[in-house]
């Protein structure tokens, strides 16, 4: 192994946030806006280049990485590339293996995806979950279906898979209904450490 990454502050860097993609299929209001202006194909890290370039920040330390976007599942042909990531993890303390592959998603493919993840070594997923009214959730995505978000969450713990909620506070957005975002997930069981 290299000279691990260290912050400014001396601690090491073990966590990666791998973004294997720029592109959503939701337009979030504090995310992206309505009419976004993606990147070109050909400036985006092909699958070899990200499975690379993931190689060489474990050899400097990192044991955990998390794939990313704009929404990961939407990439053509990511189920392969999560896959090709499998082979990465290693038991505890197994130098130069990862511990851990997350993935951070809105929940919109998770359905389609869910026992794929479980195949690629995936343990947990974070989930972006604003509102439990459907109104509001299209409103703030701008285009998703609460529905489907919440199949995705379902279908997430029924393979296996831990499932983390993330929430944005908006004033204004989804201020009035943090209580019940919190009884709704709790009773609904769509969360689970």
């Amino acid at each position: 192994m290299l000279s691990p990454f260290m912050d400014p502050a001396g601690r090491r860097i073990s966590y990666l946030r791998l973004s294997v993609t720029d592109r959503c299929d939701m337009r979030c209001l504090y995310c992206m806006s309505e009419n976004m202006t993606f990147l070109p194909r050909d400036d985006v890290l092909d699958y070899d280049e990200l499975l690379r370039l993931a190689r060489v920040f474990m050899h400097q330390g990192v044991r955990r990485l998390r794939i990313t976007g704009g929404e990961p599942l939407v990439r053509k042909d990511i189920g392969h590339f999560l896959l090709a990531l499998r082979p990465l993890l290693g038991q505890a303390d197994e130098p130069g293996r990862l511990d851990e592959i997350t993935l951070t998603t809105n929940g919109s493919r998770l359905a389609e995806f869910a026992e794929l993840l479980v195949r690629a070594g995936v343990r947990r997923v974070n989930v972006s979950l604003d509102t439990l009214d459907p109104e509001r959730f299209t409103q703030l995505t701008r285009r998703g279906r609460l529905a489907t978000t919440l199949d995705g969450i379902r279908a997430a713990r029924e393979a296996g898979l831990a499932v983390r909620i993330n929430t944005v506070a908006m004033a204004g957005g989804n201020d009035t209904e943090f209580d019940d975002l919190l009884d709704g997930v709790e009773k609904s069981e769509l969360i689970c450490a």
